[in-house]
């Protein structure tokens, strides 16, 4: 089968390529009745492109704006498979005409090449491209709307970017109201303008930067979550690794419990206010692949965006020698703004089906008289 489709119930599919007419998204398994229109969606795609500084982002700037295709009638959802797109209109194929055989360092223009014997389109990535990351988001949309039904709550936010991080501690009022007013979409709105300068220096460098993105997801059940192979870290890890530049997800402390002692790693538990919860939450809400009432926490690294106008190292396909390669066109010197609403729908889209199967939500939320 291949890998344009996600989830067991909560079925998500894409399609698209960067510069062709559309990206677009089918989601096929969201109950019947759930309050649903185009804004619910417009308002997660104005906020994918950081437009308070333009400086900061590549000069393709798409005015996304969804179409609402089928599976909803009179502002529900039906029960049908729901499909969203937008169009592509701020394509500039030829940018990549000169450089079609010659593989840009840390893409994935070599290897497609070789699997899918050249028929791919190489124009902007094509099917490979961060902007591909629309269509995960416009599923994110019917996926948080669905999961805001139940309390399910989806918050995520740039945690690094460099060697510039946040750490100071950020409540999910402060994530919620303060995310979107920074141009690299970090609350800590101090470190933010330190973030913003790193980004430009590596720009006016002909370089570019990675980081860091953190999720917390508040309110899932206890028991959310099918082991061994269907565990919910395991599949939220999946469907965080689709998103083109991460090259990492952890959850909890993640790495750094393996600096600590079983005494130090262990989340002790307690009751508060009748409810069975833990002191700490070094584990990131999920034991033994199964949600555990505490809130979900977990961080995508996302790498350093690979087309930078220094010259690079290639080869060349069409005369198999060595080459030089200096990518021109328009690109983002750091993608991780970009990545925040990416990595939060994603989080949405993978617990909206797991939800699902685990009978935590029904298949019809409204039944009509």
């Amino acid at each position: 089968m291949a890998g344009n489709s996600i989830g067991k119930e909560f079925v998500v599919t894409s399609f698209g390529e960067s510069h062709g007419k559309q990206v677009g998204v089918v989601v096929d398994g969201c109950p019947a009745g759930l309050p649903f229109s185009e804004t619910d969606v417009q308002a997660d795609l104005d906020r994918r492109i950081p437009l308070q500084k333009p400086e900061l982002v590549s000069g393709r700037v798409e005015k996304d704006s969804v179409q609402v295709i089928s599976g909803v009638f009179n502002g529900l959802t039906t029960g049908a498979p729901i499909a969203l797109a937008v169009e592509n209109r701020e394509t500039r194929s030829s940018d990549y005409d000169s450089i079609r055989n010659l593989p840009r360092p840390a893409h994935a223009d070599y290897p497609a090449t070789v699997k899918y014997g050249g028929f791919h389109d190489y124009r902007g990535g094509g099917r490979f491209s961060g902007r591909l990351t629309v269509a995960t988001i416009m599923a994110g949309a019917v996926a948080k709307k669905l999961l805001g039904y139940f309390g399910v709550d989806v918050l995520a936010y740039t945690k690094s970017i460099g060697k510039t991080q946040t750490d100071n501690p950020l409540s999910p009022q402060g994530i919620r109201q303060r995310t979107y007013l920074s141009a690299v979409r970090c609350p800590d709105l101090a470190c933010a303008k330190k973030m913003e300068d790193a980004i430009l220096d590596a720009r006016k460098a002909g370089d570019s930067l990675g980081g860091v993105v953190e999720c917390v997801a508040l309110n899932v059940p206890v028991g959310v979550g099918e082991p061994l192979f269907d565990a919910l870290d395991a599949d939220l890890a999946k469907a965080l690794f689709s998103i083109p530049a991460v090259k990492g997800v952890e959850f909890g402390a993640g790495f750094g419990l393996t600096k600590m002692r079983g005494s130090e790693a262990n989340d002790a538990y307690q009751i508060v206010e009748g409810k069975v919860v833990t002191v700490t939450n070094l584990a990131g809400g999920i034991l033994g692949g199964i949600s555990s009432g505490m809130p979900i926490t977990l961080r995508v690294a996302v790498k350093p965006t690979p087309s930078i106008v220094k010259e690079q190292q290639t080869v060349d396909l069409s005369k198999m020698e060595n080459a030089k390669i200096k990518v021109g066109g328009r690109h983002d010197p750091c993608v991780v703004p970009k990545a925040v609403p990416a990595v939060e729908a994603t989080v949405a889209v993978t617990l909206a089906d797991h939800m699902i199967r685990a009978g935590f939500i029904p298949k019809v939320l409204k039944r009509k008289k």
